[in-house]
């Protein structure tokens, strides 16, 4: 369901990826590790089309990535590919309940149809009594959960995750950790998580060593 082909991408004179190749299927939680510069986040941010390669193909459900742009390729962001960050950044005059909602929103989505999905999301990942709780009323724990269902509100086809227990105390990134795996179970949602977490990345289906810009072996 992605499939990244031959992607190279340089800033200034700094070869960051250097022909690099994945596939990914449905259903996967895969992890990628690796040194700090080797590309890892560039990557990440290549297949979430914030960023754009400069040679290769990104396909994601079929569609090429290269054909869309502006409030196509927008649309296609909001709709296909869900973000977790190593810092949650939720927006700290909106509700946990509001936060979740705002890529559904966004979307079109009918109110009241966001409002019952949020719940139901912040419910399941253990917040049905955070609700009204706005981010400085949650512990960093909390606010990474909200920060997840925001990224599930739409159904993604995948989830990028760059360092999203890097912020968190070993007991919450132990949380996050099973979360993800209950995810994957559950809803058959497809990971993509930058990680130097060790113990998340034994428990990921497939783990992808990059060094210098390239997968190795």
């Amino acid at each position: 369901m992605l499939k990244a082909s031959a992607i190279y991408k340089k800033y200034g004179s700094v070869e960051v990826l250097r022909g690099l190749d994945l596939v990914l299927s449905k259903g996967e939680l895969v992890t990628i590790v690796g040194p700090s510069g080797c590309g890892k986040s560039t990557l990440l941010h290549i297949l979430g089309t914030l960023d754009r390669a400069d040679q290769g193909l990104v396909e994601l459900d079929g569609v090429n990535l290269d054909t869309l742009s502006g409030a196509a390729l927008a649309t296609f962001r909001n709709q296909k590919i869900g973000f977790v960050f190593q810092f949650h950044h939720l927006l700290p005059e909106f509700t946990a309940l509001e936060n979740v909602s705002i890529p559904a929103w966004i979307a079109g989505r009918k109110k009241t149809e966001v409002k019952k999905a949020a719940t139901e999301l912040l419910d399941k990942l253990g917040l049905k009594d955070r609700l009204t709780h706005k981010p400085g009323e949650l512990s960093g724990g909390e606010q990474q959960r909200v920060a997840v269902a925001r990224a599930l509100i739409n159904q993604p086809s995948i989830v990028l995750a760059d360092e999203p227990t890097g912020n968190l105390d070993g007991g919450h990134a132990k949380e996050l950790h099973a979360l993800f795996h209950s995810l994957k179970k559950e809803l058959g949602q497809t990971f993509l998580i930058v990680t130097h977490n060790e113990e998340l990345a034994a428990q990921s289906d497939r783990v992808l060593t990059m060094r210098d810009g390239k997968f190795v072996i």
